[in-house]
């Protein structure tokens, strides 16, 4: 019987990164995870029990050098592992370049050492900024804040190991993944974790601006899907982005939690909508989100209670962590109040 092929998957224990675990080993792979456990949890692989087909290595990326026996044999790389969120990379910049560019450097030099078929990046798409819509991979990059800078110039160091080296490297831009197992720890961030610890509690959803914004939400699933046919085509040095195409207002996922509401202010350096324009990654992948918002939303509700340990964000303390945002990323410098 022929070895099963390997795939590395950097963040496996993350969000993004446990869905693409269970991907790969439903498909046959035999799947080695490295992970920090800083955002991800043991928990999001523990239903794979005793998987001889799963190991996982808890350490941190930049600890990786070419030669790393968890790479070796392995066919492909999905380099997930990395540090999100706008607030702590304005705060803490250099660990944001550490982790997200050095990081994926390491790991690039040990994807190179072991000859791996393909390497796929998990870029965001942060990178564009405040861009027109529907957003399409030749739009100009002009990053709002360190995080996405970070994630961008991985994405760069990416495609220079290809130039410099020839790896086989493909990078997909993602913009609003959502679905079961996203973070419920740490800083202010995604506003599905925010909005479900807050209906947990009977609070409001506090809604940024008038609700009107709109995000290409798609579940995760898909995502991970997306990602293994980034790996499995014969196309290299690549950029797909990668949305569901039909962005939803957050007034649409309130309605579809439902609960009341609370206005608070809108943020700078925050587009008002994100839209990727999924024309080439449809057209060349042959891939399709098959996850409606409302049946992904369904899916979470099914188990919100995952986001039952996770923080408890209100108004107040929503201002309070937003502050070096609205210092930093505002035209006047000024934090305006709570309306």
């Amino acid at each position: 019987m022929a070895p099963k092929p390997i795939a590395v998957v950097t963040g496996g224990a993350g969000f993004i990164g446990s869905h693409m675990v269970d991907l790969l080993l439903e498909r046959g792979f035999a799947v080695r995870v490295i992970d920090s456990l800083v955002g991800g949890r043991e928990r999001n692989l523990e239903h794979h029990g005793d998987n001889a087909d799963l190991a996982c290595e808890w350490r941190d990326i930049r600890g990786v050098a070419g030669g790393d026996a968890l790479f070796r044999e392995a066919r492909y790389v999905f380099h997930f592992a990395g540090i999100g969120d706008i607030v702590p990379s304005i705060e803490q910049p250099v660990e944001y370049m550490e982790v997200n560019i050095q990081g994926t450097v390491k790991v690039l030099e040990a994807a190179r050492a072991a000859g791996v078929e393909k390497f796929v990046y998990a870029a965001s798409s942060s990178c564009y900024g405040l861009a027109d819509t529907p957003t399409a991979e030749d739009h100009p990059i002009a990053p709002q804040y360190p995080y996405g800078l970070s994630k961008n110039q991985g994405e760069q160091a990416c495609f220079h190991w290809r130039k410099v080296y020839d790896m086989a490297v493909n990078s997909v831009r993602i913009f609003n993944a959502y679905g079961t197992r996203s973070r419920t720890s740490g800083a202010y961030g995604a506003v599905f974790g925010v909005f479900l610890k807050q209906k947990l509690e009977g609070k409001p959803f506090t809604v940024v601006g008038d609700g009107t914004q709109r995000r290409d939400f798609l579940y995760v699933t898909d995502v991970a899907e997306a990602f293994l046919a980034a790996a499995e085509t014969e196309r290299v040095g690549e950029v797909w982005n990668l949305g569901a195409g039909n962005p939803q207002s957050v007034s649409r996922l309130v309605e579809l939690l439902g609960g009341e509401v609370v206005y608070i202010p809108k943020r700078p350096g925050e587009p008002d909508c994100t839209w990727a324009d999924i024309t080439k990654i449809t057209t060349e992948l042959g891939w399709e989100p098959k996850v409606s918002f409302e049946q992904g939303v369904e899916k979470i509700l099914a188990e919100i209670d995952y986001w039952r340990e996770a923080p408890l964000w209100e108004p107040d303390s929503i201002a309070k962590a937003t502050e070096t945002w609205f210092k930093h990323l505002s035209d006047d410098g000024d934090q305006p109040g709570i309306a």
